[in-house]
């Protein structure tokens, strides 16, 4: 991955979450990530590839003291601003070779990252290096088997510098990348077109029926 690929969206990646829909996106991804990571006072949790850290904020709110690292220096320094008031330190280093000691971390987690990662193995191994045992890992991607990721494939090969080298991956892709035992679910049931107004309905329906064409795609695993 690029150093220089995310430093021109800094600006465009947090204005993305801020349409009706996009609030939506936001708030079911934020929920399965909480309920997967369940983080705790006092933990130290990696966010790997937190961007922004749009939310990065939300994990250190629970009272955790979270690591933000990322590659793209423009994200990292705006994460750095907002969440200055709060237990977090920013760190630039790359997801394939993590610089932290082996078992640093109580917990470690990485939101849509991993698809832009030529060496997803790479990146697994180095997050549990990382991690203490017994530690909760979430890793989380764009699910290849919906329209989101139909979508922003076709723009990658009509030349978007940000899709056009990417990996989407299914939730049966997911499970051979992760340790054995490791837990794979979806959210993000509604579509980009779907109706706000319908989009709880949606969500539910698809959350009971444990859909695996969500959007959102999520793996937590522990460390052994």
């Amino acid at each position: 991955m690029k150093t220089s690929l995310f430093d021109s969206w800094t600006e465009k990646y947090d204005n993305w979450f801020a349409t009706p829909t996009t609030q939506f996106v936001k708030k079911y991804e934020l929920e399965l990530l909480l309920q997967l990571l369940n983080p705790q006072p006092g933990e130290e949790i990696l966010d790997a590839g937190c961007g922004t850290g749009i939310f990065t904020e939300d994990v250190a709110q629970m009272g955790a003291k979270v690591t933000g690292m990322d590659i793209s220096l423009p994200m990292l320094a705006k994460g750095a601003v907002q969440l200055k008031n709060m237990n977090f330190s920013a760190v630039c280093g790359d997801m394939c070779a993590l610089p932290f000691c082996d078992k640093s971390f109580d917990k470690a987690f990485s939101m849509t990252a991993i698809e832009f990662i030529e060496d997803a193995f790479g990146v697994i191994k180095e997050l549990n290096r990382v991690v203490k045992k017994g530690g909760c890992i979430v890793v989380t991607t764009l699910n290849s088997r919906s329209p989101w990721a139909e979508r922003r494939e076709e723009k990658g090969r009509s030349g978007h510098s940000l899709f056009s080298n990417i990996s989407f991956r299914s939730p049966a892709d997911m499970r051979l990348l992760i340790p054995d035992g490791g837990v794979v679910t979806t959210a993000i049931h509604f579509d980009k077109d779907s109706d706000v107004e319908e989009i709880p309905r949606i969500e539910a329906e698809g959350n009971k029926l444990q859909l695996e064409t969500g959007a959102f795609l999520a793996a937590q695993w522990f460390r052994r």
